[in-house]
Order: structure tokens, then sequence, then C-alpha cells
């Protein structure tokens, strides 16, 4: 048997460690991972609730400068329920003020320069400014297969003579130069605009003449007009046979419009009255022009009423009385038609004072 030594280090048995002791750190790490994966989870997958308030931010502590820490920005829902889908359309109709360029147009049967206007959303005006060629007469002069050129915006159709200047264009068209050159369909170079002698340019919110055809026919007394002049429905009256009453009623059965109403370029209204219709006298008075019109008014008849006043029934299909004749007011003094220039069965009917026009809205009752 060996003997030890005193002195001789004795030599340790290695001491295990008990695996006991490793249990808790583990499960304390291991549930603290499973708690921050649950948090970042929710944080991701939270659903959202539609039409949920806004979650409003609340204060948290309080930093050195007074501002909350960890403030929440404010939720609002993407979609609610009041929200409307729509499909994208890519199709635009484009309205009648986009359409810079003149159209041609045909005159048909029942037209006239008012209905025309009105159909293209134009000012009666602007239709006559742009075809003073073809209705050089008046508007009376339509005609039923005529060729008009519509302009696309109110203004002036202006067809460049030799010698014009841009300027002096639109001064006498109470225009701006600006105004000619900054329209597309002009085709202009702004820093060089070159007008050839013949072309045509619009010139928008232009004001053209206004032109009054009155046809002259009051051949009562010394006031008289020559009878070849208007035709031969004219005669010479020296006196009158029968005053009026300065109280007008309307001259057919019915009461609205069929065709042009009273404007700068149309001196009287156009009246509704089928071929053949009864037209009766405005007032009494006497008949001063019965018969034929050379002017475009065809079978026409006017009464002079002895008080300033005259009334013009044209179109006629045929006169009912004979010039020089007194007539009472309401008395058949013709028949509806479409004769001289008409593109259909109306009644034109002017009421003048002391030879000129004015507006029958104001005196028909």
């Amino acid at each position: 048997m060996p003997v030890q030594l005193k002195n001789d280090p004795v030599e340790e048995m290695p001491v295990k460690k008990s695996s006991t002791k490793r249990w808790p750190v583990l499960i304390s790490w291991a549930v603290t991972a499973l708690i921050v994966f649950a948090l970042i989870s929710t944080a991701l997958w939270m659903p959202e609730e539609v039409g949920a308030e806004p979650v409003q931010a609340t204060a948290g502590p309080q930093g050195n400068n007074g501002g909350a820490l960890g403030d929440l920005p404010g939720y609002e829902p993407l979609v609610t329920p009041e929200a409307i889908f729509r499909n994208t359309d890519h199709h635009t109709d484009l309205s009648q003020q986009y359409r810079t360029g003149v159209i041609d147009y045909t005159v048909d049967s029942g037209d006239s320069i008012f209905g025309i206007s009105k159909q293209f959303d134009l000012k009666p005006e602007s239709v006559l400014w742009a075809n003073e060629d073809t209705l050089s007469m008046g508007v009376d002069y339509l005609s039923v297969g005529m060729n008009l050129k519509i302009p696309p915006i109110d203004g002036v159709y202006y067809q460049w003579k030799e010698g014009d200047r841009l300027d002096a264009v639109a001064g006498k068209y109470a225009a701006t130069v600006d105004d000619i050159l900054l329209w597309v369909s002009n085709n202009l170079d702004l820093l060089n605009p070159d007008i050839k002698t013949g072309d045509f340019i619009m010139i928008p919110g232009g004001i053209g003449e206004y032109k009054q055809w009155v046809v002259p026919v009051i051949p009562t007394g010394k006031n008289g007009a020559v009878a070849t002049l208007s035709g031969p429905g004219a005669c010479t009256v020296m006196g009158y046979v029968s005053i009026g009453t300065n109280n007008f009623i309307w001259p057919a059965g019915n009461h609205s419009i069929s065709g042009n109403e009273y404007w700068d370029g149309h001196q009287g209204i156009d009246i509704a009255a089928g071929d053949g219709a009864p037209i009766y006298a405005s007032d009494t008075g006497t008949v001063v022009y019965s018969g034929w019109n050379n002017n475009g008014y065809g079978n026409m008849v006017m009464i002079d009423h002895g008080t300033g006043y005259s009334t013009l029934y044209a179109h006629l299909s045929s006169v009912n009385v004979s010039c020089g004749v007194g007539v009472g007011q309401g008395q058949v003094i013709g028949y509806g038609g479409s004769t001289g220039n008409s593109t259909g069965p109306h009644l034109h009917f002017e009421l003048r004072y002391n030879g000129g026009t004015i507006n029958p809205w104001t005196m028909l009752q």
C-alpha cells in the first residue's frame, strides 16, 4: 500500500456541475423570445376594422423639450362604407364650345337664321356676319338649299382684304389683336403673323355692323313710296278710311314663334301659322299695300292705322283685302303661307312707328 507523503499535492477529482441550475435561465429566455415574437406578430398582422374611428395619439412621457415621447400617428382608414368606386372612361365627348373650325350648313325646309343659330348655340348676328355675301338682302332671303358658314364661336368670321392690318381690323370689330392671334384655328405665327388676301379669320367676340332691312312701303298721302320700288301690291292712298285704337291683337290664332324672333337683323317676328290659316288685322286701319312684294316678302298686306303705327303681314298664301279699303281689328285680311323668300309656312309680322320698326312683343295683347 503506498504511503502518501505529507507535502505531496493531492490530485482532486473533477466535480460534475448539476445541469438542473441552467433550466431556469433557458426558460426565461424562451419566454422572453415568445413575448417579443407575439408583440411583433400582433403589430404586423392586426386586422383593420373598416369604418373604425381613427386612433388618436396618446401623450407619453414628457421629454426635456416638453414634447411627448412615443406619440403614435393618427390612423385613418383608406376605405370607408361611403366610398364610391368608378371605372375609368377614356372617351371624352367635347361640347359645341370646343369646336374651332367653321361648318358648312345647307338650309333645310323650315329653317331660319334664329333657329340655326340656336341649334349651334350662337347668336343670330354671328351667323349673319359670317354670311354677309349670301344674306346681303336680309335674313328673310334665306332659302332652302342655300349654303351657310357656321362659325365655331360668337364673333365675326372675316375675309381678309388687301391692305388690311391686324390692329385696324381688330379695332373695327371691337376686338383686340390678341383675340385674333390667339384663336387656334387662325393658325397665326404670334411673332410674324402672315395673313394673305382672301384668307378667312375668326374674330372671337367681335361685333359687326348691324344692318336693318326695312321694306319702304308706307304710300299714304305725301309720305308714299314709289309703287314700283315695293312691287305691284302698292297703291297710293291720299287719306285714312279708318283710324286705329293703338291696341294690337295677335294677327294669328297661334301665339308662338316659328322662325326668327325680333332682333337687329330681323325687324319682325315669325309667328307660327300653317298654310291657309286665317290672318287677322292687328288693329283698325287703312290697307296701303295688298299683293305681291318684290323684296322677298311674297304676298303681303300692310295697314296704316293713322296714328303713326302701321303693321305688315308677309309670306301669305293669298290676300283677302284690296288696297285702299278700311279694315276693322280682327278682320281676316289673308291666309298663312310660304310665298317669297321663306323656308316654310309662317307669318312674318312687323309693327312700325313713323317708318321705323319696333318690337311687336311690346305691343301685342
